[in-house]
């Protein structure tokens, strides 16, 4: 694995923001990492970079101990930060030749070019920084996050500011890079988790409350399948109660009902059998489905 956090702790004073939090990200991922204001991602995020250092237990980053080899962990990593700070009266290109340098990359002219490229700030290279949208502020940050072809990579909230378009481009890189690198990335979008993650975290108060696939989250959290039915006519409760493997029957009115099944059952094969056999219309047949949104709420209320 890129990243390894074990029993990871961190107090500010008396209050603890991070308590004994355990995870893995590996490589040809994107991680989601998420929870609300002050669950103490944020300050997760910037142990693993080795901005801040822990209270208690170990973050090993590309197999170096962040405490003991800081350097070389550092090394790996790329980190836009939240709040990306930028040198604003350089200009872009100029801004990540001095990156460049920063990091000793043997052909600056090459990678800096393709860091432009990638980030979509062709247009763009040859103005101040301080001119910039804030859209375009952000894929300075991300060029210079990517620069070095760091191992792992740390965003935080990496589309904020971005118009609707830019962010698509954006996630589209965000995943293209994912199937390279290690990516951790932290977000309050959470159709963007969806969207563009692999597997999820979730962290409340300091704590780790879920650690899973985006489709197993589902699952582990929906309890039931459920499956959303309309009719052109009236139909009898009892009759569709009668439906192998139907659990539970909800009437929506306007002839639309709500069926329930176990988890690991889809019964809308059977309902459309049903119809078949009592010559019913269907207009509407679709399952529901838990969104990682209603997973948040749960954990985090």
């Amino acid at each position: 694995m890129s990243v390894k956090v074990q029993h990871l702790v961190k107090n500010y004073d008396v209050q603890r923001a991070v308590d004994d939090v355990s995870f893995e990200a590996h490589k040809g991922e994107v991680l989601g990492f998420l929870g609300p204001n002050g669950a103490g991602k944020t300050t997760t995020m910037k142990i693993i970079t080795g901005y801040l250092p822990q209270n208690g237990g170990t973050v090993e980053v590309c197999g170096y101990d962040i405490a003991e080899k800081s350097m070389q962990a550092r090394a790996c990593v790329g980190y836009l930060p939240e709040h990306n700070p930028l040198y604003k009266d350089m200009y872009v290109r100029e801004y990540l030749f001095f990156t460049a340098g920063l990091h000793g990359i043997s052909k600056p002219r090459k990678r800096v070019e393709d860091m432009i490229e990638r980030t979509g700030l062709q247009s763009h290279r040859q103005k101040q920084i301080g001119e910039l949208s804030k859209g375009y502020r952000q894929r300075v940050g991300l060029a210079q996050a990517m620069l070095h072809d760091p191992q792992v990579l740390i965003l935080d909230e990496p589309t904020s500011g971005l118009d609707p378009n830019q962010i698509v481009e954006i996630r589209q890189l965000i995943k293209d890079l994912g199937r390279e690198k290690t990516v951790i990335l932290s977000t309050h979008i959470l159709g963007e988790v969806e969207a563009v993650c692999d597997r999820a975290i979730i962290i409340n108060k300091g704590k780790l409350v879920a650690n899973a696939g985006i489709q197993e989250l589902k699952q582990q959290f929906s309890g039931q399948s459920l499956v959303t039915v309309g009719f052109t006519a009236a139909v009898d409760a009892a009759k569709l109660a009668q439906i192998p493997d139907v659990q539970q029957v909800k009437d929506l009115g306007k002839n639309r009902w709500q069926l329930a099944a176990a988890a690991d059952r889809d019964i809308r094969a059977a309902l459309f059998a049903f119809a078949v056999q009592h010559q019913y219309t269907l207009i509407e047949l679709h399952k529901e489905t838990f969104s990682v949104e209603d997973i948040f709420q749960q954990l985090t209320k």
